[in-house]
């Protein structure tokens, strides 16, 4: 199969120019100008548009068992809905029960992934900690391709980890080369408002964002850091929702900490307002870990989007449907926690960032792409327009519209969170290893067509951290040597 992408501007993290792009065999071989198109091969029209590495969401959660039931979207339908949006590539989460085995819980999750359609890689959460752990986790990075570890400081009583378990995960990740990304939220805080919320006799939807105040996540997220520091280790934070997270995230990497932070597409773009609408479906279905923020989050989260004090973008992509979210009509603390929006993060973040002038678009590229690619060690076989990388392409019409809504998305799911909002900015093609999944409006997705992408351990920025290490690490007195040479 041989695609010719002909009269676009590539558009990378670095630059824009205008080339026509050849694909062949699922990946790019050759840029440039005027070319023929081979016998056989297929021609894309790109004229007035962008062609750009394909969005990589390095935050979903398709068919995730949690809170009693199964998220509706699994990863065929998930990756798909993907694909419609412009994302070439996901990296869910393998989340072990405690005291499961993780190389057990790896296994199951790549049986259910098998279906995806697009390429997909794991990171995988600890959630307890052993002997069995530290070494299970040494199995993943040398045999599974996993280069990243994820920790809930939230969810007390199920899958929270304590600062023991975050010390002895963080420390043997940094041995293996591997990543720790940190879901930052003090559990124990938003416990006890949980429970005095409902002693209270809140008992809806308002109550989930009640109990979680900007506070828990920006004391969580710089304990998280300090943690990480101690060790000389580097931590990613995940959907950093609030100013005061943010704000750690910037004082550390400006100390030069390697610290990277994650933004959600709807924290930018949906406020707290959600929670006291009056009818409680409606309320609910905005029910995430952490929930909307007031308006001027969005602005620090924006700032830092813009600045490169936060790297990369996501959604968290977890959704369940209004039967699902029902469990909790009585008590707020029973909703199962998640949104959709997989299909609709690289338009909203066109239209809300690039067609605002608070992103160029090659900044466009990079937070939606590249960064990704760097940090987990995937760049250059994706979040690059390079020849040897893989064939996983948009072509972005900048002037294409669309209004979005769940009467015509993609996901498995009966609500939309962006529902009657008017983009700018549309995915007009998507390839993914170098095949037309999306082409105008078509979506043309293969059930299993996705790859697991192994991701190795040591990406440059682990040379530079374990080179500092050595140069600072710990140095003890001679006191017998000190004791002779003493007058």
């Amino acid at each position: 199969m041989s695609i010719l992408i002909r009269g676009g501007t590539v558009v990378t993290a670095e630059q824009s120019f205008r080339a026509d792009v050849y694909c062949e065999n699922g990946t790019i071989v050759a840029i440039g100008d005027g070319f023929d198109a081979p016998a056989g091969s297929q021609v894309v029209d790109a004229g007035g548009m962008y062609v750009m590495p394909g969005g990589i969401d390095p935050h979903t959660h398709m068919e995730l068992p949690f809170m009693g039931t199964v998220a509706s979207e699994d990863f065929f339908s998930g990756t798909s809905a993907g694909a419609a949006g412009g994302t070439t590539m996901i990296i869910d989460f393998v989340i072990p029960a405690p005291q499961q085995s993780l190389v057990e819980a790896y296994r199951q999750w790549r049986g259910w992934a098998e279906k995806a359609a697009t390429d997909y890689s794991f990171h995988v959460a600890v959630t307890w900690w052993s002997d069995q752990v530290r070494e299970e986790m040494g199995v993943l990075t040398r045999e599974h391709g996993v280069n990243s570890f994820k920790h809930f400081m939230a969810y007390k009583g199920a899958i929270m980890v304590d600062d023991g378990v975050l010390l002895n995960s963080f420390a043997r990740a940094q041995e293996l080369g591997a990543l720790c990304t940190v879901h930052a939220e003090n559990g124990d805080a938003v416990f006890h408002l949980q429970k005095t919320l409902l002693e209270q006799g809140i008992t809806g939807p308002e109550g989930h964002a009640l109990s979680r105040p900007p506070q828990v996540e920006g004391e969580a997220a710089q304990r998280a850091i300090a943690i990480a520091n101690v060790l000389g280790a580097p931590v990613y934070i995940v959907h950093v929702s609030t100013e005061q997270a943010t704000q750690a995230i910037s004082r550390a990497r400006a100390a030069g900490h390697r610290v990277y932070g994650e933004v959600l597409a709807q924290h930018l773009v949906i406020d707290e307002s959600v929670y006291r609408n009056p009818d409680w479906q409606t309320a609910a279905a905005y029910v995430m870990s952490p929930p909307f923020r007031a308006k001027h989050h969005q602005e620090a989260l924006w700032a830092g989007l813009s600045s490169g004090g936060l790297q990369t973008t996501a959604t968290d992509h977890c959704c369940f449907c209004a039967p699902q979210k029902a469990a909790g009509r009585d008590n707020f603390t029973k909703i199962p926690n998640g949104t959709g929006g997989i299909e609709d993060r690289m338009s909203i973040l066109w239209h809300n960032g690039v067609g605002t002038g608070r992103l160029t678009p090659n900044e466009f590229v990079r937070i939606t792409s590249t960064n990704c690619a760097q940090i987990f060690n995937l760049y250059p076989r994706k979040g690059a327009v390079q020849v040897g990388a893989d064939a996983d392409l948009v072509v972005w019409d900048p002037e294409g519209t669309r209004t979005i809504s769940a009467k015509t998305h993609h996901q498995n799911v009966d609500f939309n969170i962006y529902e009657g909002m008017e983009v700018k900015g549309v995915a007009r093609h998507t390839l993914s290893q170098g095949n037309l999944v999306w082409t105008d409006g078509e979506l043309r997705t293969v059930r299993g067509a996705g790859r697991y992408i192994d991701r190795p351990c040591h990406p440059p920025v682990f040379k530079a951290i374990e080179r500092y290490n050595e140069l600072h690490r710990p140095v003890g007195v001679d006191r017998e040597v000190a004791t002779a040479v003493t007058p």
